[in-house]
């Protein structure tokens, strides 16, 4: 079975909701099976502020991390944190899900760029400024002044992330935010879970000129499972393997990971920004269902050293650039 490294999931806010009903170790009940199943042995488990609790985003980010620390210990047995690069071979070889820890977006920091201190020396290695929202650091895909980019806050957190070693994601961040960053990075920087504008124009995904940005900086596109990212119509498996194909064609086998941003286990309430009542992908539905995805791009030609790139070399070669 093929080791896999999932670049996005919101675990954390099924893990939170389920803690505060009076739940305990949801990892074990609700999680480890499909991802074992899908070989999924690491991943990006990030903290978002779901629509919600967007009233209030530093009390939700705030439940969110001390239930996530508490899954953590109750889990210590099955979890373990990437904190330094060669965190995540020593989890594996202890048959340990890897969790590098990470932010979807930092709204509930409300411009104090200082706290990453805080989150880095509690194990947070990843960050994305925004989610959708335009916020106190830069303005998201669904920001309603798409012509704002990164503000003093964005600026001053992009550097100060790369002087921690915590990775700098651009999934979420809208164009202006994208090409801003870009500009300022000067070391590998992620977009954890988009795939091609070209094959699916949603503003989620990215356009030819991004894509070959990230490859010149080293970094990685994770592909994104979610349907509306996938295809305008019918997405599936098979449709979310066409970006792999367009996007090596363009910019190369190197520069490609996977983020699924699997949601079989979010509620409505988590759910309530999607206008489609389609939130699941037929065939890579689920984390129980990688394999099958990988089965599909070595159907199609790739090598098992391809495959093994995409599903977990890549992102372990961008851990090892940002120390």
């Amino acid at each position: 079975m093929t080791f896999v490294f999932d670049a996005h999931s919101d675990m954390w806010s099924n893990v939170t909701t389920r803690r505060l009903a009076g739940q305990s170790h949801v990892f074990e009940q609700y999680h480890r099976r499909r991802l074992k199943e899908g070989g999924v042995g690491a991943l990006i488990a990030a903290v978002w502020i779901e629509p919600d609790y967007t009233g209030d985003p530093t009390a939700r980010m705030l439940d969110i991390l001390g239930c996530a620390f508490c899954e953590l210990r109750e889990n210590a047995d099955a979890l373990g944190l990437i904190r330094r690069f060669d965190d995540m071979d020593r989890l594996q070889r202890q048959g340990k899900t890897a969790i590098l820890f990470g932010m979807e977006g930092l709204s509930g920091l409300k411009g104090k760029t200082v706290f990453l201190e805080a989150l880095y020396a509690m194990g947070v290695r990843h960050a994305m400024l925004t989610w959708n929202e335009e916020n106190e650091f830069a303005a998201g895909v669904g920001a309603a002044q798409s012509f704002c980019g990164l503000k003093p806050a964005g600026i001053r957190a992009v550097k100060l992330m790369e002087e921690l070693g915590m990775i700098v994601d651009v999934s979420h961040a809208s164009e202006k935010t994208f090409w801003d960053i870009e500009k300022l990075a000067t070391k590998p920087f992620l977009a954890s879970h988009s795939n091609a504008y070209s094959l699916c124009p949603a503003k989620r995904n990215l356009k030819d000129e991004q894509l070959k940005a990230i490859a010149a900086a080293n970094g990685v596109v994770c592909m994104n499972a979610w349907p509306d990212f996938v295809s305008t119509a019918a997405p599936s498996a098979e449709k979310l393997a066409d970006h792999v194909d367009y996007i090596a064609e363009l910019i190369g086998i190197d520069h490609i990971g996977c983020g699924f941003d699997f949601c079989d286990y979010l509620g409505d309430n988590e759910l309530s920004f999607s206008e489609n009542t389609q939130v699941q992908t037929p065939g890579i539905s689920h984390a129980g269902e990688v394999q099958g995805f990988l089965r599909i791009l070595r159907e199609r030609g790739y090598s098992q050293d391809d495959v093994d790139k995409i599903a977990y070399k890549n992102i372990r070669r961008l851990l090892g650039d940002i120390p």
